[in-house]
C-alpha cells in the first residue's frame, strides 16, 4: 500500500504542479507561484485529492539536494571575486540587518528572541531559483546587475549553510548556551565544514573527473546521467553521515567539483532536468503547509514578515550598493531582485521547528510571504526604470543619491559573449573541412562535440570547443549561438537535428543555419524547422553515381551538367533539400 501512496503522491503532485504552473505562466507570473498553489490544492485543507505529506517531504529533500548540486555546478570563484567588494559585505550586511529587523518585529509580536532570530535568518535569504529566472527573463543575467546579484546570493547561501550546521550544535537537546559552548559549537562547525571541503576537493577533485571521464568514454548517456545523480546524492548523504553537516552543503560542494571539470556543461544539461522535477516537489510540499485560516488569526505577523521581505531587505541592499557608488539603476535592480524568499528560507524554518525554536505558525507565514514576494518580484523588477525616474525627479530624495563611479564595470551594459562568426556541430571529416574553409576566410569557428577525447585534443591545441549535446539549449547558449552568424550541423548522426535548428532559430532569429542529413526524407523537417540549407548524403551519392554513369557513357560535359541540375532540382522539389555534388571530393 505504501508503494501505491508513493505513486499517487508523486503523480498527483506533478499533475497539480503542471496545471497550476501553466495557469500562472499564462498570467505572466512565476511558475513557482503555481507550484505553491498546487501544494495547497493537494493538501488536507482543501477538498479532493490529498497527497501524503511525509512522502512529499522525502521527495522534496531529493529536490533540495539536486538544487544545491546545480548551484554548485554554476558557481565559479572568478565570478565572485569580480564583485567581491560589493557581494561579500553586501550579503553579510543585508543578512544581519534583515535578521535583526525580523527578530525585533517578531519579539514585539510576542515571540522570544531565539525564535525571532531564527525567523529573521529565514527572511534574509533569497531564492536562487526565483532570482535566476527573473534575471534571465529580463536579459539581465550577464550584466553587472546579474553578476552582483548572483555573487550576493552565493555568499548568502554559504552563510546559510554555516547557520544550518551551527543551529543544531547550539540548540539541540543537551547543548549549552554559554559563550564557551557557543564558541565551541562554532569552532566545531568550522572544523566539520573545513574537513568536508578538504575531502571533497582533494579526494573528489582527483577521483570524480577520472570516474566521469571513464563513463563518458563508454558512450552511454544513461550511465553518465546515473553517475551524476549518484555523485550528487552520495556525497550529500555522506556529508550528513560522516561529517555531520547538511546534505545541502555536500551536494553544493559536489557540484563545485564537477563544475571545475570539463564535464560541467554536460552534467548540467543532461542530468539536471531531474533536478527541476524534484525541485517542483519541494515547492509543492511547502504549499501543503499553507493554512489560510491561521493567517486570519495572525494578520500582524504576516504584515510584519512582508515588511521585512519587501521593504526592509531591499532598502538595506539599495543603501549598501549606493554606498559603493554604483549607478542608481544597478542598485535598484539588485535590491528588487533580492526582495523575495525561497528554498533555504523553508529549510531554515524546518530546522527551527525540529529544534523547537519556531512555532508551527512560522511555516505558514513563510509560505504566505513567499507566494506574495515571488508573485510581485518579476513585476517590481520590470518597474525599476520608473522607480529610478521617480527618485531622480523627487528633490527630497535625489539629494541623498551619491555620485556614481561604478568601480567594477559599466552598469546596465550587457557583458556579451565573445562574437563568433560560426559554430560547427561535430568535428568529423566534414566538420574539419568546413573549419579549414572558414579559417581560410579569417573565421575561427567554435565547435560543439560529444567525443571526450576529441574535445581534450582540441583544447590542448587551443581550438574553441564546447563539450556537450547540441540538442540542449544551454549548450547552444554556452557556445554563443545568440551572437553567431552561422550554425553548421556537420555531424552525420544528429537525432535531434530539427530541434537544434528550432532552438538556434529561437535564440538568434537572424542566424544562417546549414544542416547535414543522411537521408532525403529528413530534409523536409529540417527545412520546416528553419534551416536555410540542407545537404543530404543520400542525394550526394545519387548525384555522384549519376555523374559517374554519364561519364562512362561518354556523355558530353554539357549533358552531364544538364542532367545533374535536373536531378538536383527534382530533389529540391520533392524534399525541399539542397543537394550539391563535386566529383573531386567524396560525398558527404
Amino acid at each position: 500500500m505504501h508503494d501505491l501512496d508513493l505513486i499517487l503522491t508523486l503523480t498527483g503532485a506533478l499533475i497539480a504542479a503542471l496545471i497550476f504552473g501553466l495557469i500562472t505562466q499564462r498570467l505572466g507570473l512565476s511558475p513557482i507561484v503555481g507550484y505553491l498553489l498546487a501544494g495547497i490544492a493537494v493538501s488536507p485543507r482543501t477538498p479532493g485529492f490529498v497527497a501524503d505529506k511525509g512522502l512529499a517531504d522525502q521527495l522534496a529533500e531529493i529536490g533540495v539536494i539536486l538544487l544545491r548540486f546545480g548551484v554548485g555546478l554554476q558557481f565559479h570563484f572568478k565570478e565572485l571575486l569580480a564583485v567581491r567588494r560589493i557581494a561579500i559585505p553586501g550579503a553579510l550586511g543585508q543578512s544581519v540587518a534583515a535578521t535583526l529587523l525580523g527578530a525585533v518585529l517578531m519579539h514585539l509580536l510576542g515571540w522570544n528572541w531565539q525564535a525571532g532570530l531564527v525567523f529573521g535568518m529565514a527572511l534574509s535569504v533569497a531564492s536562487t531559483v526565483v532570482l535566476t529566472r527573473v534575471l534571465v527573463d529580463n536579459k539581465a543575467l550577464h550584466t553587472p546587475t546579474g553578476h552582483i546579484a548572483i555573487g550576493w546570493l552565493v555568499v548568502e547561501d554559504l552563510l546559510t549553510v554555516f547557520v544550518l550546521v551551527l543551529l543544531p550544535a547550539l540548540f539541540a537537546p543537551g547543548t549549552g548556551s554559554s559563550l564557551v559552548g557557543i564558541a565551541a559549537a562554532a569552532g566545531m562547525a568550522v572544523v566539520k565544514i573545513g574537513a568536508l571541503i578538504a575531502f571533497t576537493f582533494v579526494v573528489g577533485g582527483w577521483l570524480i573527473p577520472r570516474l566521469l571521464g571513464s563513463i563518458a568514454r563508454s558512450g552511454s548517456r544513461e550511465l553518465f546521467t546515473l553517475a551524476i545523480l549518484a555523485l550528487a546524492l552520495g556525497i550529500a548523504v555522506g556529508s550528513a553521515k560522516v561529517f555531520g553537516v547538511s546534505m545541502a552543503l555536500g551536494a553544493f560542494l559536489a557540484g563545485m567539483v564537477v563544475g571545475r571539470s570539463e564535464f560541467s556543461l554536460r552534467a548540467a544539461t543532461e542530468a539536471m532536468p531531474m533536478r527541476d522535477a524534484f525541485a517542483v516537489l519541494f515547492f509543492v510540499s511547502v504549499g501543503m503547509l499553507f493554512d489560510f485560516r491561521s493567517l486570519l488569526e495572525t494578520p500582524g505577523l504576516v504584515l510584519a514578515t512582508l515588511f521585512v521581505v519587501l521593504v526592509g531587505k531591499p532598502l538595506v541592499a539599495l543603501i549598501l550598493v549606493l554606498l559603493r557608488r554604483y549607478p542608481l539603476r544597478t542598485a535598484l535592480s539588485v535590491a528588487v531582485a533580492l526582495a523575495q524568499i525561497g528554498e533555504f528560507s523553508f529549510i531554515l524554518a524546518s530546522l527551527g521547528r525540529q529544534l523547537y525554536l519556531l512555532p508551527e505558525s512560522a511555516a505558514n507565514v513563510l509560505v504566505a510571504a513567499a507566494m506574495v514576494s515571488i508573485t510581485l518580484n518579476p513585476l517590481l523588477f520590470q518597474a525599476v526604470g520608473r522607480m529610478e525616474r521617480f527618485l531622480r525627479n523627487t528633490p527630497a530624495l535625489a539629494r541623498w543619491i551619491p555620485p556614481e563611479t561604478d568601480p567594477e564595470s559599466p552598469a546596465g551594459q550587457p557583458v556579451a559573449f565573445p562574437p563568433h562568426g560560426a559554430i560547427v556541430v561535430g568535428y568529423g571529416p566534414v566538420g574539419q573541412t568546413v573549419a579549414r574553409l572558414l579559417s581560410d576566410q579569417g573565421i575561427t569557428p567554435v565547435f560543439i562535440e560529444m567525443n571526450l577525447e576529441t574535445v581534450q585534443r582540441l583544447r590542448v591545441d587551443g581550438v574553441p570547443v564546447v563539450y556537450g549535446d547540441a540538442g540542449r539549449i544551454e549548450v547552444l547558449e554556452h557556445a554563443g549561438v545568440a551572437s553567431a552568424e552561422v550554425l553548421i550541423l556537420a555531424a552525420s548522426s544528429l537525432p535531434q537535428a530539427s530541434e537544434i535548428v528550432r532552438q538556434a532559430r529561437s535564440l538568434n532569429p537572424g542566424i544562417g543555419i546549414l544542416a547535414r542529413t543522411a537521408y532525403l526524407r529528413e530534409a523536409t523537417d529540417l527545412r520546416a524547422s528553419g534551416a536555410n540549407g540542407v545537404f543530404s548524403g543520400e542525394g550526394e551519392v545519387a548525384l555522384a553515381m549519376a555523374e559517374f554513369i554519364l561519364n562512362r557513357s561518354r556523355a558530353t560535359p554539357d549533358l552531364i551538367q544538364r542532367e545533374r541540375e535536373r536531378v538536383r532540382q527534382e530533389f529540391i522539389r520533392s524534399t525541399g533539400a539542397e543537394s550539391r555534388v563535386d566529383s573531386r571530393t567524396p560525398a558527404s
